[in-house]
Formats: structure tokens, sequence, C-alpha cells
């Protein structure tokens, strides 16, 4: 979807936000100094976002390597195989409801192009395209650049001068309502059902690190 780019751009932008001001919280809790909720968010920032891009490389890296271990498996198949491959490929034209003559004529040419049914037999049978595959480093920078952007939000006032950890919780609501918002859109469902489980879960992580850092600053 969109060069591979917009599910971790979207997801990252969201783990961000919530990664940094849950981390935020934590150490307001704890009572520190406005250098260090400032110098806590941006390692957070610095290192989530790394951390981001890293595991998007990996894990996009990882999935197409399988994709073309079994495109290559489809090759064999097609060169030692090519009757049955033929066959197997009428036997899905005729799943989707053509006709038993139009479903054999129709794989014997697709199947006179080797690279042609190579990709048909790789769409029906793997669900991918092998000339579509995600790039790694598209999904890497869009994970790393969306997670810092979520990662700011709450810091914001704290780079303005402001040391009031309820205006960076505002802004980081806000934020969740939207982007939650946006999630859901992008899956079809209720804008506002997104919003609104998003702002909960997030409330819910920046509230628990906050009982911790004041849990840590009583015993310290």
């Amino acid at each position: 979807m969109s060069g591979g780019w917009l599910r971790p751009a979207v997801f990252g932008a969201m783990d961000g936000l919530v990664t940094n001001v849950s981390l935020i919280s934590g150490v307001s809790g704890g009572r520190v100094s406005h250098h260090t909720v400032v110098l806590t968010g941006l390692a957070g920032l610095a290192a989530g976002a790394f951390s981001m891009a890293a595991g998007e490389f990996v894990s996009v890296s990882s999935q197409n390597e399988l994709v073309r271990a079994e495109v290559d498996k489809e090759r064999l198949e097609l060169e030692h195989n090519p009757v049955f491959e033929q066959a197997e490929l009428a036997g899905m034209l005729r799943a989707r409801g053509v006709s038993a003559a139009t479903a054999r004529q129709a794989a014997a040419e697709i199947s006179s192009h080797p690279e042609k049914a190579l990709a048909v037999h790789a769409l029906e049978e793997l669900g991918v395209d092998p000339a579509e595959l995600p790039s790694p480093l598209v999904a890497a920078g869009a994970s790393m650049v969306s997670f810092a952007v979520g990662a700011l939000i709450p810091l914001i006032p704290y780079l303005g001068g402001l040391n009031v950890l309820g205006v960076a919780l505002g802004l980081a609501a806000v934020a969740a309502i939207v982007g939650g918002g946006m999630v859901a859109r992008l899956t079809g469902r209720s804008f506002w059902r997104g919003a609104l489980r998003q702002l909960i879960l997030g409330a819910a992580a920046a509230a628990i690190t906050y009982l911790i850092g004041i849990g840590v600053a009583h015993v310290g």
C-alpha cells in the first residue's frame, strides 16, 4: 500500500505519541527538573525512532526474502512441471467462475509466457505481486520520521519553556484523537470509535507511568 510507507507512518506516529507521553508522565511524576524532562523526552524520541526504523527494516526485509523464496519455488515448479501448473491455473480460473473451456484456453495462453505465468501463480497462491514488494528503506524511513513527529508532540510545551504536564497531556490527547480516528478510517471503521480507543489506551499508559514515577520518587 502506497509503496510500503503508509502503514509504518501511521502506526509509527501513534507509537511515538504514546511512548513519549508515557515517558514524560513517568519522569514528571517523579518530580524531576524541567531540564531532565526535556532530556528524557528527546532521548526517548531518538531511541524510539531509530528502534522503529531498525525494526521495520528487518521486518520488511525478512518478509520480502520469504516471498522471494516462495516465488523461486513456484518458478521451479513452473519449469519442471509445466503441465501440472497449467492445469492448476485452469482450476484457479474455474474457481473464479470461468467456464472450463475458457479456463483451459486462458491458462494455456498465460503459461506460454513464463514470467506472466509466475506473476499470476504468485498472486493467486501467495497473494503477492513479486514486482510490487514494499521497500525496506521506505518503510524504515517512514517509521522513523513519523515516530519522531508523534514523540515530539508532548515535548512541545517543554521545549517552549513551559514546565506544565497538563499542557503536554492536552496536546497528546488531541493528537491521539486525530491519529486514532485516521487509523480507524484507513481500516474502514468509525472515526470516533478509533479516536476513543486510542485516547483511552494513551491515557492509561500515561497514568500508569505517572503513578510509577510518584512511587519511585517516594521510595527515593
